[in-house]
């Protein structure tokens, strides 16, 4: 009987926040697993997710196409996970999210791979975000490319490496003060070991064939019942200062320049407008985490594990007065 050591998956993008983790779903249904990213020689990290040799990192760059025809040579599934939150240089929204994913589809199509892509809720052709525009733009490139692909599109994503949870429990411990922005607009976050192991059931065989599927967590939560809980978790209390959408885009003007949990560009603050939960549609189909067999973790019975770590007293939480 045919091993799953005998597929090798070629992962676009494994060594970011849901790439790592994707990895190691992989290596535990023992696939080989390549891993292509930019810098390889900075992905050593991901070597002890499964047995010795079983994942080996090559270079690659969406914008390069040469680069991905080698990266996926001989491999029988293909992921793309290859995204990016803000714009840098050479690295656009469009350059990354909507030609790059062309690029590895039609790769994946020269190659008869099996393809996965990873996108985002909210991806919109019509949408005033340039993130969302373009995520919309590589799907529609992907199903062009490759009709039987499957498509995920996880809500807001937290764990313990994310960019999510962290940066708030991280600003709450900076400053007395919060701002809030788009405290109503609706959110349902997943746990990213949850999209991580629906990717790896699509591997698996599991998924439908060109198929959307909207990934998202047990609870819709406003933005300010998200903030309120990672502050609860943090064991911090700072006060939130509703901050309004205009005042807010003003202010990402001069914060996207800003480092590390500080940084909001204008164009995330558009993103921040809109809903990002999972459509009656999509639950209709059943093509949801709970349509996979999947029952999705939620915020609180998660993050505690490692938001700790942002509590002035450590993996305790002060007790009430």
């Amino acid at each position: 009987m045919a091993s799953n050591l005998d597929t090798l998956v070629t992962v676009f993008g494994g060594s970011g926040f849901l790439g790592r983790n994707v990895v190691r779903a992989l290596c535990r249904r023992d696939y080989r697993v390549r891993v292509a990213v930019r810098r390889p020689e900075l992905a050593g990290y991901l070597q002890p997710s499964g047995k010795v040799g079983q994942v080996h990192t090559v270079q690659a760059n969406v914008r390069y196409p040469a680069s991905i025809e080698a990266a996926l040579r001989d491999s029988q599934i293909v992921i793309n996970l290859v995204g990016i939150l803000a714009e840098g240089g050479a690295q656009s929204f469009d350059a990354v999210q909507a030609k790059g994913a062309e690029t590895i589809a039609k790769a994946a199509a020269a190659a008869g791979a099996q393809l996965i892509h990873v996108s985002a809720i909210g991806a919109d052709a019509e949408s005033p975000s340039r993130y969302a525009r373009a995520k919309a733009a590589g799907e529609a490139a992907v199903l062009a490319a490759v009709p039987s692909a499957t498509i995920f599109r996880p809500s807001v994503m937290f764990g313990p490496e994310d960019q999510f949870t962290n940066r708030f429990a991280a600003l709450a411990r900076m400053s007395p003060v919060l701002p809030l922005i788009g405290g109503d607009t609706k959110m349902q976050p997943v746990y990213v070991g949850d999209v991580a192991t629906a990717v790896a059931d699509a591997v698996d065989g599991k998924a439908k064939a060109g198929a959307t599927y909207e990934l998202g967590g047990p609870e819709v939560l406003t933005m300010r019942e998200i903030i309120e809980a990672i502050l609860a978790i943090a064991d911090r209390k700072p006060m939130l200062m509703p901050l309004p959408f205009g005042r807010a885009r003003f202010k990402a003007n001069f914060l996207q320049f800003a480092p590390g949990a500080l940084k909001l560009t204008p164009d995330q603050v558009t993103l921040l407008a809109r809903d990002n939960v999972v459509s009656d549609a999509a639950k209709a189909a059943g093509l949801t985490l709970e349509g996979l067999g999947i029952a999705p973790d939620s915020l609180e019975a998660i993050a505690p594990q490692y938001l700790w770590r942002f509590r002035a007293a450590g993996q305790f939480q002060r007790k009430s007065a």
